[in-house]
């Protein structure tokens, strides 16, 4: 199938090479979205590696696509589709449409398609990647495969840390940026091998419905507090041993995943004006807007408001 028929447009590279701060008007080598005017987003970066957080309201028909001299890897962080398909050269089209949490990697050069009829209000999060920061660590490591809406704590946790460091300002040195992208190489090199890791060394972790009945309760209860004895029950676990099972299938305890997904949830709100910060922030359950700022900040470098404002540049 031909690039023209599944709608792929190659951008040509430029940026990714200064040693001054990266900027969207720096770079043509952006995910291209359709309609733009349907999305916000915002972007922030510093020499070789660029972040982007997408906001999709709910109810809209969206199409990315990409084709670049850098890598690509998605996060999708909030949101749900109707309808809609993803797809990578060189890969069975995906369908799913609850997609959170999962991942898409596009190595430089190969083209990305997606669209969605958002069933919700959906926020990915797009890092681009030079190819020479995330060059294959050892011999035999493939880094460069491409892959579709996978599961992969590992490398979620430190995409996420590379993505929030970026975003926030955060940046300490060069030296830190490529130790972090060293790492997201090795672990996007051994994802692959990760769900037979999984199955074989990580006994004692959430078997499958316990991990998706847990996260479902707490995605929907993220403004309340949740309980160990109820997590526990759901999962028909004793309290230390839930804590324990939870920790090893998601990296971290159960309340520090209940904070990461009020902060992911906070950012989809504050991306769309329909409410206001305090009004956010009550509904995720802090009674004081303080509270709520001490919180976001912690987590993103950002205040709420000065969060918002970066999508209204």
């Amino acid at each position: 199938m031909s690039d023209d028929v599944l709608g792929f447009k190659h951008v040509e590279a430029k940026g990714f090479n200064s040693d001054q701060p990266v900027t969207l008007r720096d770079i043509n080598q952006l995910v291209q979205i359709r309609p733009a005017e349907s999305v916000k987003r915002r972007g922030s970066g510093c020499m070789n590696l660029f972040t982007e957080s997408i906001y999709a309201p709910p109810s809209i028909t969206v199409e990315f696509s990409f084709q670049a001299s850098v890598h690509l890897l998605a996060m999708y962080n909030e949101g749900g589709r109707r309808n809609g398909e993803t797809m990578i050269r060189g890969l069975e089209p995906s369908r799913i449409r609850g997609f959170v949490n999962k991942l898409t990697f596009v190595p430089a050069g190969h083209a990305y398609r997606e669209w969605h009829e958002t069933a919700a209000a959906t926020r990915v999060t797009f890092l681009y990647l030079n190819p020479v920061m995330l060059s294959a660590p050892c011999e035999g490591e493939n880094v460069h495969a491409p892959r579709m809406h996978f599961e992969d704590s590992v490398v979620w946790e430190t995409a996420d840390k590379l993505a929030r460091t970026l975003e926030g300002g955060k940046i300490k040195t060069d030296l830190y940026l490529a130790a972090l992208s060293s790492v997201l190489a090795h672990e996007l090199a051994f994802s692959a091998e990760a769900r037979m890791y999984d199955r074989l060394s990580f006994r004692g972790g959430l078997a499958s419905w316990q991990k998706r009945i847990v996260a479902e309760y707490i995605e929907e209860h993220l403004g309340d507090k949740i309980s160990l004895h109820t997590l526990a029950s759901l999962a028909r676990l004793s309290q230390p041993h839930f804590c324990r099972a939870f920790k090893r299938s998601f990296r971290i305890p159960p309340h520090q995943y209940h904070v990461q997904r009020r902060i992911e949830r906070a950012k989809s709100l504050l991306a769309d004006r329909a409410a206001s910060v305090t009004e956010i922030g009550l509904a995720l359950g802090y009674s004081q807007i303080t509270s709520f700022s001490v919180a976001f900040r912690k987590a993103t470098g950002w205040t709420p408001s000065e969060y918002r404002r970066e999508f209204e540049k």
